[in-house]
């Protein structure tokens, strides 16, 4: 049964150190899934083991070094978010890193419990496939960085996703929280969430799927996260005026890493009409080639 005064965490409250937001699957009571978000001063440096877990180094503000396996990725990061798709490092699982920045900054590490060991990777940005999905009051861009099919990982799936003010995004609703073979995956999911402006918020909704379920109705704002064991996720709702984005982390015991969702009985007519709508036209906000 899910704990649902646990499952939003608004900003500070899971700081730990120079993470601004630490989840890892003891906190979040699952079993794979983790998340930092790490605020680097200039010159500020962070040492940390991996453990039994996969991580991706994402830049969402700035630029750093990552050294882990006697090599060294110099990600060139963003202004912002907002500012243009990054570059990014994989760090395997039993290894030491380090993370440096000379002009400090703040930098996602989504994480998964894993079993293989794979090389550490740079990503390039131009790499990373952009993708728009809906349209009309739908429409929003995902960046699959690490998306399933997009870039080798063991279990990690992580995209970020950004949303038009005044725009529903996640929705129709759906889950992933049932092994339904070629249908649906179980995946554990945390959203992290920024806004263009200050005073910037939304509203996102988990709905149960079973008795007893996470039920979750929060108003977001910058550096936000709502923890998703199961359940229906979705609308996730930018207010007008508010430009919104989020970073979804996944990870799940299949042995197939795969992102197969199951839409909402009573709402997934929706999807059949986007092909009569035109995409939002302040889409895409940005793609590869912005990025500085």
């Amino acid at each position: 049964m899910a704990d649902n005064e646990k499952l939003y965490l608004p900003a500070g409250s899971a700081v730990n150190g120079p993470c601004a937001l630490d989840i890892d699957p003891g906190r979040a009571g699952w079993g794979y899934t983790a998340l930092r978000v790490l605020e680097l001063t200039s010159d500020g440096s962070y040492d940390f083991m991996t453990g039994d877990s996969e991580w991706i180094v994402l830049p969402l503000a700035g630029g750093c070094t990552v050294h882990t396996q006697d090599r060294h990725f110099e990600l060139r990061g963003r202004e912002s978010v907002f500012g243009g798709v990054t570059d990014f490092a994989y760090v395997p699982r039993d290894s030491r890193a380090q993370i440096t920045s000379g002009a400090g900054g703040r930098f996602a590490l989504a994480g998964a419990r894993c079993e293989r060991r794979l090389p550490a990777r740079y990503g390039p940005a131009p790499e990373v496939p952009v993708e728009l999905r809906g349209t009309g009051g739908c429409s929003r861009q995902v960046n699959n960085f690490a998306a399933a099919d997009s870039f080798e990982c063991d279990r990690l799936i992580a995209v970020e996703v950004l949303t038009p003010a005044g725009n529903w995004s996640s929705y129709p609703p759906h889950k992933h929280d049932q092994h339904r073979p070629g249908e649906e995956s179980e995946l554990e999911e945390i959203y992290y969430f920024e806004f263009a402006r200050q005073g910037g918020f939304g509203y996102h909704r988990v709905s149960p799927s079973r008795p007893g379920g996470a039920d979750v109705l929060a108003e977001v704002r910058t550096g936000d996260a709502v923890l998703i064991p199961d359940g229906w996720h979705g609308p996730s709702i930018a207010a007008p005026g508010h430009d919104m984005y989020y970073l979804n982390v996944m990870a799940g015991p299949g042995e197939t890493r795969e992102w197969l969702i199951r839409d909402h009985p009573d709402h997934a007519w929706i999807r059949d009409t986007w092909p009569e709508q035109p995409a939002d036209p302040r889409l895409p906000l940005h793609g590869p080639e912005d990025t500085p």
